[in-house]
């Protein structure tokens, strides 16, 4: 790619977080995080209360950046097939004729996640790990860039499964939206439904340039220094007394990933320590198990403060 459209996917980028800005009110950094993750090549959990901009998320993801959303409503009923797709015969031709899921899409909001079985949560595996379905033996690519975006309803709520540490772990980053500041509400009182407006909203992004911009994530410097600190953070987690286990290799991996997204969101031309002190609660928080209480974002808080840099 020359210099010049990097510079222009680099600019057309920053039109994309503006425009975002305009829709989801008050949410700089869960907005930028949210960015961070897609172009990390990974998938976001959304976990907060009903009504708070969850979904409206997801879909400004999609339209900003020009990509094919599909929505799945996760229920109790909800079968694999019905998130996969299903073979079925068709007599004209005498053969049966796979007819593709919902999962067949650029970005797909898997929207209260943890109303579905087990069973059905688990669908997402392959998908989401391997970018690829297989169905009755046969294997069948996702399309690219592909992003799963999933809500979950807090666990105390009546008619939730809690997903598994292994489904929690094929999510890049968990976020909470959680309400927004007095202004930004009152603009959102004031203003057009958000509906509306996406409607209106052309893409910032090609599929394309997404692709690229994934690319040269890849190719953010990451120095011998700021690995030390990276495994610095993860020894900590390790060996936490508060903690049942620390994060895994992959877990690191994911930290590395995020940070490199963050540095070339910021415009850096290598990661810095700042960068992935930024992610690191989103990409740590959901994979850390407190022996005591539900959440694990004071020892996360913890772990970045006394954890020097090198």
């Amino acid at each position: 790619m020359s210099p010049e459209n990097s510079r222009s996917i680099t600019t057309n980028l920053h039109g994309a977080h503006g425009a975002l800005s305009g829709i989801v009110l008050g949410k700089e950094r869960q907005l930028k995080l949210a960015v961070a993750c897609l172009l990390a090549r990974g998938h976001l959990l959304i976990e907060d209360i009903p009504g708070v901009g969850k979904t409206t998320l997801a879909l400004a993801l999609a339209r900003v950046f020009g990509l094919h959303f599909q929505r799945v409503q996760f229920t109790s009923d909800l079968l694999p097939g019905d998130i996969l797709g299903v073979s079925i015969y068709e007599p004209a031709t005498s053969a049966f004729r796979f007819h593709p899921g919902p999962i067949f899409a650029q970005v797909v909001l898997a929207d209260e996640i943890n109303r579905a079985s087990p069973k059905t949560q688990s669908a997402l595996l392959e998908a989401m790990e391997e970018r690829q379905v297989t169905s009755e033996g046969v294997t069948r690519t996702l399309p690219e860039p592909f992003f799963v975006v999933a809500t979950q309803n807090p666990s105390e709520q009546i008619g939730t499964f809690p997903l598994p540490e292994s489904q929690l772990d094929r999510f890049l980053m968990r976020l909470s939206l959680g309400y927004p500041p007095p202004q930004a509400e009152r603009a959102l009182l004031m203003e057009r439904e958000r509906r509306d407006l996406l409607a209106e909203q052309a893409p910032a992004l090609e599929p394309e340039q997404l692709l690229a911009l994934q690319k040269q994530v890849q190719e953010v410097r990451t120095s011998p220094a700021l690995l030390d600190y990276l495994m610095a953070l993860i020894k900590a987690t390790r060996e936490h007394t508060g903690l049942r286990m620390g994060l895994s290799p992959r877990a690191g991996l994911a930290l590395r990933r995020c940070a490199q997204a963050w540095a070339l969101l910021e415009g850096h031309s290598g990661v810095i320590p700042e960068d992935l002190q930024a992610v690191f609660a989103a990409v740590a928080g959901h994979r850390l198990s407190p022996i005591e209480g539900d959440s694990s974002a004071p020892i996360v808080a913890e772990i970045l403060a006394s954890v020097p840099i090198p």
